[in-house]
This record gives C-alpha cells, sequence and structure tokens, in this order.
C-alpha cells in the first residue's frame, strides 16, 4: 500500500477540481489556456489540502521510528527523542516512502507560487485585452503588469542590497528562500483570517436558517428583484455598445486597413445583432479618408473589451435569471404541499429536462415530499448544530494554540492523544476533517463573493475568464498559510511546539521560520486571534449593514428595503409564470 494512498488522492482531486471548473468555467467558449492554468492552480491547492493529512501521519510514524532507535536521553542528529511508550511501531496504511514528500511538496507548492505572482496576474491581463492579436494582447498585459511586476523586483533589490551592505546580516540563499517564502504566507494569513472570520459564523448560520420555513423563498424573491436590476441594467449596456459597434461598422467599410479587426468585433456580438447590422449596411462601398474620421485601433480595441464584456454579462444575468425562476417556482411548490394530506410531492411546472430513470424510481413523490418537507429541515438543523460545535473549536484553538504546557488547542489535544496509539486512521480523519473545515470556510468565501461585476464566480458556466484567473490567484496564496495554520492548531509545526521533533515534509519545505523571529514569534501567533472580532461582526452582520447604508442592498429581515424587494421579487416571480 505504499504510496498508493498518495496516487489514488491525486487522481480524485484532479477529478474534483475538473468538475468544479466545469460548473463554474465554460469549457466550450473560454481559451484552453485560461481553463489549463485555472484548472492547474484549483487542482494544486486542493492536493495540498487532501495529501497533508498523509504527511501527517507519516511523520508521526517516522518520528516513532527514531525514537524507538534512540535511548531517552539521546538525541538523533537534529532532533531530539523520546523513547515511545511501545516497542513497535506500526506502519500506516497510507505510508509514503521516504524521499516522496519533499519533492512532492516542492513542485507543488513552488508551481503554485509562479502562478499566483507571475503567470495567473499576467493572464489575467491578457483576457481582459481588446488587443486582435497575439503580439497586441501581449504587450498590453506586460503594461499593465509593469508596475506590478516593478515593485516586488524594487521592494527585493532593496532588500538584497540592505543586506549586501549590512556587515551583520550573513543570510545563504535558504534563508532568503525562507523569507520570500514567509513574505508571500504573511499576505495570504492576512486575507485568510478575514475570510475565515466570516465563513465560521455564516456558514453555520446559512444552514440554520435554511431550516426555517419561508426563509429560502423570502431570499429568492429578494434575489429575483436584485437579478431583474441587473438584467435590465445590462441589456441596456449591450444596446447602447451594439449601437457603438453599428457606427464603427457603417463608417468603417470593406476595403479599410481596419475592417478586420471590425469584423474581430461583430464575431464576438450575439447572432441577431450580427444579422441586423449586416442588413442595414452596404459593404461594397469605397472609404474615403479625406471626408471621414475614422476611429483608431486603439480605440476599436477598447471597444471589443467593452463588447466581450457587455455581451458576457448579458448572457450570464439571462441564465442566472432562468435558473432563479425555477428555484422560485420549486420553493413556492414546497411551500404549498407542507399541508398536504396525500403526502406526495406536487410539480406546478415539471422540469424541461429528461429526468434520470434510476432517480426517478427510487425518489418518488412520496420520498420527495418527506424529504423536502419534513426531513430535510430536520437535517439542516442538525448540520447547523455540527458546524457551529466545529466553528467554537477553530475559535478556541486560534486563540490558545500557542499554549503548549498546558496544551489548550483542542485540535493539538485529539491528534496528541491518538498519537500515543499510533491510531493512524483516526489521525488522517481527524486531520482531514480539521483542514477540510477550514477550507470550507475560506473557498466558500471566495465563492460567495463579489466585487462589483469585475470579480464574480457564477456557477452554470458563468464565470469570466479573469473570475476564474483571480480566484485561482486567491487560492494559490490562501493554502499554503491555511495549511501552516493547521500544522500550528495542531502542534506538528516545532515553531508552534518548540519541539525539536522531525517536522513534516510540508514544514521542511517552508523552511525555519525562526529567521525571522518577529513574524515567526509575533505576526503567526497573534494575528489569528482577530478572528474573534471578525466572528462577532459576522455574527451582529456589521458588514451587511455597513453595505445597505452605502446603497449595496443586502437581505436584512428587519429593513424596510428588503420587505420592499421581496414584494417587488414576488410579483416578478409571479409574472415569470
Amino acid at each position: 500500500m505504499s504510496g498508493a494512498a498518495l496516487g489514488l488522492e491525486i487522481v480524485f482531486v484532479f477529478f474534483l477540481a475538473l468538475f468544479l471548473l466545469h460548473r463554474y468555467g465554460d469549457f466550450k467558449k473560454q481559451h484552453r489556456l485560461v481553463i489549463i492554468a485555472t484548472l492547474l492552480a484549483w487542482y494544486l491547492c486542493f492536493l495540498i489540502v487532501f495529501i497533508l493529512p498523509l504527511d501527517v501521519s507519516t511523520t508521526i510514524y517516522n518520528r516513532c521510528k527514531l525514537a524507538l532507535n534512540s535511548s531517552p536521553a539521546e538525541s538523533n542528529g537534529s532532533y531530539v527523542t523520546l523513547a515511545p511508550s511501545k516497542q513497535k511501531c506500526f506502519k500506516p496504511w497510507s505510508y509514503i516512502p521516504d524521499g516522496i514528500m519533499p519533492i512532492f511538496w516542492r513542485v507543488v507548492y513552488w508551481t503554485s507560487q509562479f502562478l499566483t505572482w507571475i503567470l495567473l496576474p499576467f493572464m489575467q491581463s491578457y483576457a481582459r485585452s481588446g488587443g486582435f492579436s497575439i503580439t497586441g494582447k501581449i504587450k498590453t498585459a506586460l503594461i499593465e503588469n509593469a508596475i506590478y511586476y516593478g515593485t516586488y523586483l524594487l521592494i527585493f533589490g532593496a532588500f538584497l542590497i540592505y543586506v549586501a551592505v549590512n556587515p551583520n546580516f550573513n543570510l545563504q540563499w535558504n534563508q532568503l528562500q525562507t523569507i520570500g517564502i514567509a513574505a508571500a504566507n504573511t499576505w495570504g494569513l492576512f486575507l485568510l483570517v478575514l475570510l475565515l472570520g466570516y465563513g465560521l459564523v455564516e456558514i453555520p448560520r446559512s444552514h440554520w436558517n435554511g431550516a426555517k420555513r419561508g426563509y429560502l423563498l423570502m431570499k429568492t424573491y429578494f434575489k429575483a428583484a436584485k437579478l431583474m436590476t441587473e438584467k435590465a441594467d445590462a441589456e441596456e449596456n449591450l444596446e447602447d455598445i451594439m449601437e457603438e459597434v453599428r457606427k464603427v461598422s457603417e463608417s468603417i467599410k470593406y476595403n479599410h486597413p481596419l475592417r478586420k479587426c471590425v469584423d474581430t468585433i461583430l464575431k464576438k456580438c450575439p447572432t441577431e445583432y450580427q444579422e441586423r447590422m449586416g442588413r442595414n449596411m452596404d459593404d461594397y462601398e469605397d472609404f474615403d479618408e479625406r471626408q471621414n474620421s475614422y476611429p483608431s485601433e486603439k480605440s476599436l480595441a477598447k471597444l471589443h473589451k467593452q463588447v466581450i464584456y457587455s455581451v458576457q454579462r448579458h448572457r450570464r444575468t439571462q441564465v442566472q435569471w432562468q435558473i432563479l425562476l425555477e428555484q422560485a417556482f420549486y420553493l413556492e411548490d414546497v411551500a404549498k404541499n407542507e399541508s398536504s394530506a396525500t403526502r406526495q410531492f406536487v410539480h406546478t411546472f415539471h422540469s424541461q429536462e429528461p429526468e434520470n430513470k434510476i432517480i426517478q424510481y427510487f425518489y418518488t413523490p412520496t420520498v420527495e415530499w418527506y424529504w423536502e418537507c419534513l426531513l430535510r429541515p430536520w437535517f439542516y438543523r442538525v448540520l447547523a448544530v455540527v458546524l457551529a460545535t466545529f466553528s467554537v473549536i477553530v475559535v478556541w484553538s486560534e486563540c490558545t494554540f500557542f499554549s503548549t504546557k498546558p496544551v489548550l488547542s483542542l485540535f493539538a489535544v485529539f491528534i496528541q492523544l491518538a498519537e500515543k496509539t499510533y491510531n493512524y486512521i483516526y489521525i488522517e480523519m481527524a486531520c482531514f476533517l480539521t483542514i477540510f473545515f477550514l477550507s470550507i470556510c475560506v473557498y466558500s468565501t471566495v465563492f460567495r463573493i463579489r466585487v462589483f461585476n469585475y470579480y464574480y464566480l457564477a456557477s452554470h458556466h458563468q464565470t469570466d475568464a479573469y473570475s476564474l484567473l483571480f480566484s485561482g490567484m486567491l487560492f494559490c496564496r490562501l493554502t499554503p498559510p491555511l495549511c501552516l495554520n493547521f500544522l500550528g492548531l495542531t502542534h506538528m509545526d516545532a515553531t508552534i511546539s518548540h519541539k525539536n521533533t522531525q517536522p513534516t515534509a510540508y514544514t521542511s519545505i517552508m523552511g525555519s521560520m525562526r529567521v525571522l523571529s518577529f513574524i515567526a514569534d509575533g505576526f503567526y501567533i497573534y494575528y489569528p486571534m482577530l478572528v474573534v472580532i471578525l466572528c462577532i461582526a459576522t455574527y451582529f452582520s456589521l458588514g451587511t449593514r455597513c453595505l445597505n447604508l452605502l446603497g449595496f442592498q443586502q437581505f436584512m429581515g428587519d429593513s424596510e428595503m428588503t420587505s420592499d424587494l421581496i414584494d417587488e421579487g414576488k410579483e416578478l416571480i409571479r409574472r415569470g409564470k
């Protein structure tokens, strides 16, 4: 079984990343390089989350072997070992042979860092560029990222000069490498705590509210009112852009040097607009440069960029509106069927897509009624309580993981108890559930947040290339500090436990943070405690209330504006029938 678990997880995680990317991206319409780069970024980050528990169990086994081969007072190399309570070390079922994990982590980590700091920012600018050639897009991307890359080079160059001039510093290459890793992890930890503080409260609360009767339906009405406003704005914006395209297409005739650029823009327009412009245009009329003022290639590139954005936004709002209508109809059916005497679920509108026969056979109208009207609310309540318990444990451990005598972090207590009996299945399950819950809290926030229309992960293949690449950047920057934080919570990081024991392979790749003591003993210890303040702020919906004050309407039960939008959305859904 040596290495088999690692191979199985590598394959499983690949298909998991592929499935999620297929849900949000569009393999047929988006550029292949965008799909590949985003898939690679998501895949590497998910790999770290799934493989790290195997690294922990293998490290515990290696520590046992070192302790078994050493006397209680003997030190083995640079690690001090203590004799184990048992005279035999049991190899874990998922044991990974020596030498594999360091190479694996080195490849995964540095590839993800190359993606997040160099390649993906460049590809973002390339994807948003309105250039008509590969060379033009590359030029635009380089210009947009010049300040971005130049800032990093300037900081790094100033640091190297300072180290070279100061006689008190004698840094080697591996120490410079550790400082670079520490800088990247510090940036990631700063954002990680913000997202974690939101997710620890919002995820249990959303499941608890989902069990309330009528809550999801009211929220769907609210979303319908907001989405209709966005849909109307997208349609108006598309009309304005298409009018500009029509004027440009009529002014630049077939034998104009820039006509090929206009044809490229027209191909990106919806079919009905292309046909309309084709009917209203006499393409065989020669142009006269002395009589007309023609747009430049730069202005056409700007128009091309606007066309791509407006068409994608219009298509997204149209698809989301249809999906939201189906959700509202179904939730209204749930409300109607709750008082059904026959205990059989009756649909007002049947799905247009043919259902799987196997699902139809087992998921009968009676089963559907018991699940939707009776069991699902209780399931959501139980799940919310379990998630809230996990959140409390995480908050407590984040505030106490620096304490080693006594050990106050509950995650560290669980792992150390299992380590005494070498129960590797329990160790891996505990590690996986812990890091999986932390990842869900952070990643789900990344999927939920929306920065106006610049960053928005929309399901059903409606996410644009810029947002996909940006999500890959965020995942690559958040996952390494997330895993280091997990190792600190479980005291598997020697920097936290203050024990000179064999580190995990992942920690060895990160390097010893003791090179920067003010970060290792200061920022990494005390900054995660801010999660308490962020959880309190999220619990009282301070962020939501601030957005409401700024004019960005959010769903709040005690708001008069929310009630008005719910009524408006209810009327829109009624018209949609």
